[in-house]
């Protein structure tokens, strides 16, 4: 199976789906329920309809050593804790076994996964990575005003929030970020850069290790964060936007979050009222001094070179081969102002 990240799609989804109809019974579901794929990025995401209850479901099959059993038990701790505190989040479907996910292993997929199941949400995803952002003018600063306050409300829990004994989650801090191992890769090894761009990006990474460090970690800026807030992350409903995919939360600086959810839209005319409504529908619940936002070139910066190392460490899916020149262009279109900075 050296070779089963390269198959092709359809073979790729044949195989996840025989796994996760294995992985079925272990919630009391029907192994023979229609099951759809979602999404095949990192993870292999279906959706179930209950053969026996009638109800739809999400499952989730778990890219192969990205966390820990700790790690993911913590990260439902984290959302479970976010839905209590009044943010709209996925419901977990625990396991016949009382389980937040379960360990599952099938002969046609080389590793033992991690699955787990929530509940069917019925809403509309702001946009998507490959699309880009959906509705009108109107629509999406209403929308970045409400996903700002939103985000201003999980960075309150956090700040408030005792997190439970064993809790642990991967860090995008300076070692996260600009380490030897950054946690999404060696950016500045990506085989689409040339040469010249490959040593600008180290220069990039000396100063944003010097940059991250003078930052500091304050309670008030640091913390665990979503760090994925993207459009086809936020789903918009009839009761507000709920907040999916926590797969990439972890500690970080709160700011983060906030140029995250606007990466993707810079360049285009819906950038600047995008990232105004982002910011003033924050502001309507957490204070955002403006010095602290003197460090948002900082944070576009550091998050371009994840996309980079993202492209890099992931170049087996469909996303990475689309979306390569498209991240390298936004990404030394912040270079040459951020070294001059």
């Amino acid at each position: 199976m050296t070779d089963f990240y390269q198959l092709p799609l359809a073979d790729l989804e044949s195989r996840y789906e025989a796994l996760v109809r294995d992985a079925l019974p272990l919630w009391d579901i029907d192994r023979n329920s229609p099951l759809a794929l979602l999404k095949l990025r990192e993870n292999a995401v279906f959706s179930v309809l209950d053969r026996a209850g009638g109800e739809k479901y999400v499952v989730r099959v778990h890219r192969a050593g990205y966390h820990t059993d700790a790690e993911l038990r913590s990260e439902w701790q984290w959302i479970n804790s976010l839905g209590e505190y009044g943010v709209l989040t996925p419901v977990l479907r625990y396991s016949s076994n009382n389980r937040m996910f379960e360990i599952v292993a099938s002969a046609d997929v080389p590793e033992p996964r991690q699955v787990d199941i929530v509940e069917w949400i019925d809403g509309e995803q702001m946009g998507s990575l490959e699309q880009g952002v959906g509705g009108d003018a109107d629509e999406i600063l209403e929308r970045f005003g409400t996903l700002g306050g939103i985000m201003a409300k999980m960075h309150n829990q956090v700040e408030a929030w005792r997190e439970p004994e064993g809790f642990t989650r991967h860090a995008w801090d300076e070692d996260g970020l600009t380490g030897e191992e950054p946690f999404w890769g060696r950016f500045w090894e990506l085989p689409a850069l040339n040469g010249r761009q490959k040593q600008t990006l180290m220069d990039v990474r000396e100063k944003l290790r010097s940059d991250l460090a003078s930052l500091g970690k304050s309670p008030a800026i640091y913390g665990m964060i979503h760090a994925d807030l993207v459009f086809e992350n936020v789903l918009a409903g009839k009761d507000g936007l709920r907040v999916i995919d926590f797969d990439d939360s972890g500690y970080g600086w709160y700011l983060f979050d906030l140029v995250t959810s606007i990466f993707f839209l810079r360049g285009s005319e819906h950038f600047t009222p995008a990232q105004d409504a982002l910011i003033a529908g924050y502001r309507q619940h957490r204070p955002l001094p403006d010095e602290h936002l003197a460090w948002l070139p900082v944070m576009f910066m550091a998050r371009a070179t994840t996309y980079l190392g993202w492209m890099h460490t992931r170049a087996e899916t469909e996303t990475a081969r689309e979306m390569t020149p498209l991240v390298i262009e936004l990404a030394f279109g912040l270079v040459e102002d951020y070294l001059d900075s």
